[in-house]
């Protein structure tokens, strides 16, 4: 459990460090180019969810990541028959990534966006604005799906 706070502080704090750099040196109609045609950082207030879908919504999401804090707390806490590093590592990302995102909703009444990555192809000219939160929400899936497809089938005589 020591090493799920030693991933998921940081990436909590970082999340909340480069936010508040961005608010304070970044205006909102403005972008300072890191990687020409590629990379930018801009501020992009997001009161919806992946994409801005769903916007206007904030409460909605609020009361969302603290379901979703609540269930990730309760399954890091919950006692495990072996241990599982795809398992803990999902969700320490996906708090570190919830938690990011939650104190934006609470403190600004928005998810603060703020990479800009142009791939200059089709549906992705640019990619949607992200930040650090959303990187590590979309890590955690990614674990998450490893850790489901190394799970050995239950066997009959367990069903």
């Amino acid at each position: 459990m020591k090493w799920i706070a030693f991933l998921s502080m940081p990436l909590y704090v970082l999340d909340q460090i480069t936010k508040y750099w961005i608010l304070h040196h970044i205006d909102a109609e403005s972008q300072l180019q890191i990687i020409p045609r590629w990379f930018y950082l801009v501020n992009v207030p997001n009161t919806g969810a992946a994409f801005g879908s769903f916007k206007n919504n904030n409460a909605f999401f609020i009361v969302l990541s603290c379901i979703a804090l609540v269930a990730v707390v309760s399954l890091l806490l919950r006692k495990q028959d072996h241990k599982d590093a795809w398992r803990d590592l999902s969700l320490a990302l996906l708090l570190a990534g919830v938690l990011g995102n939650l104190t934006d909703r609470l403190t600004h009444g928005h998810v603060i966006d703020f990479l800009l990555v142009n791939l200059h192809v089709r549906f992705a000219d640019p990619w949607p604005a992200f930040n650090v939160a959303d990187s590590c929400i979309c890590i955690a899936v990614i674990c998450f799906i490893i850790h489901t497809l190394r799970q050995k089938p239950a066997s009959a005589a367990q069903r």
